[in-house]
Formats: C-alpha cells, structure tokens, sequence
C-alpha cells in the first residue's frame, strides 16, 4: 500500500514533466525514487523545471545575502528570528525580562497622564518582581530591586513639571506676543 501523499507528488511531478519525458515515467512500473540517487535527480529536476517556470522569480529576499551565514551553530536560531521580527516581549526568564523592563520604566510612566496609573503600574511591577524572587524555575538570579513607590510618582511628576515648562519656553519664545482672538484683530483695523 502506498502513502496518499506520495502518489499525490508523484502525479504532480509527471504532471510536470515535458510530454516526451512523461511517457518515459509512465512505463516505469517502479517507484522513481527507488535509490537515494533516483530520490535526488528528480528532486533537482523539479528545481530545474521549477526554475524554467519562473516559480522562484521575485521571491521577497532574493539577491540580498542569506542572515547569519558563518556564524557559529546555534539550534534555537528560528525562535530567535521569529522573536526579533515580531518584537515579542516578556518571553525568556523572569530575571531578564524584568531587567529590560526596569530599563524602559521611566519612558512607560512618562506616558501615562494619571496619578493612580503611574501607582498602578509601580505597584505591578513591584508585585512581579516579588514574585519571580519567590519562584525556584531556575535561570539568572532576579536582582532587579523594586522601586519606591512615593519616590517614582514624586520623580514622574517632576518630570511632567520640566516638559510643560520647557513646551511653555518654546511658545513664549517663538510667539513674543500674546495671541489675539480673530473678532479683537478685525475691531481693531476699523
């Protein structure tokens, strides 16, 4: 009994083939790939048909070299990739993530516009860094310490405080005048 799939490539393959070779194919009463060799010349002749067919023409990457060739072996090497082009995040152990997102705090809590969040996301961060401490999984050591609460939220209003004036110091120092309404500017012309 033959595998479905493999009859299936078979008939696709002799699809394939000019007429001439065709019939040659269909008077084998043999599988074509009885040997490892037949197995690789007809593998290769499907790459020469497909290459004549214009199968692997504007591939997205062609012309461009191969990333990563002549770098040492490294067998997660497609984890790795996928991670990069997507930019996952929060994936590997506790101990680095958590110091990578140490690192990005401060630019995450200047985003946020309330009191209660910048404590909120503190106090998460803190929790899961408490957390990972507790957990025996192995993996680096989590050394990355908790921050203050009171401090960070007095830090981050403080630096709310430096870029509205610094945007105020901007706008008195490009408009000299203070802005008149439309109805005030036409009064004054009559």
């Amino acid at each position: 009994m033959s595998d479905p799939r493999e009859a299936a490539h078979r008939y696709r393959m002799e699809r394939d083939l000019p007429p001439e070779e065709r019939d040659a194919h269909e008077d084998r009463a043999t599988p074509a790939w009885s040997t490892p060799e037949e197995r690789a010349a007809i593998v290769e002749q499907a790459i020469r048909h497909a290459i004549r067919r214009g199968d692997f023409d504007d591939l997205p990457g062609a012309g461009k070299p191969l990333t990563g060739l002549g770098t040492g072996h490294d067998p997660d090497w497609w984890i790795r990739r996928k991670i990069e082009s997507e930019q996952l995040r929060g994936l590997g152990p506790p101990a680095l993530a958590l110091r990578v997102e140490n690192a990005e705090l401060d630019e995450r809590l200047d985003a946020l516009t309330r009191e209660a969040d910048v404590r909120e996301t503190l106090e998460d961060f803190n929790r899961r860094i408490r957390y990972a401490r507790m957990q025996l999984l192995g993996g680096p050591p989590v050394v990355t310490p908790t921050r203050d609460v009171d401090a960070e939220v007095a830090a981050w209003q403080a630096r709310r405080e430096a870029r509205a004036r610094a945007v105020q110091e901007e706008r008195d120092a490009t408009d000299e005048r203070p802005r008149q309404g439309l109805w005030r500017r036409l009064r004054r012309r009559d």
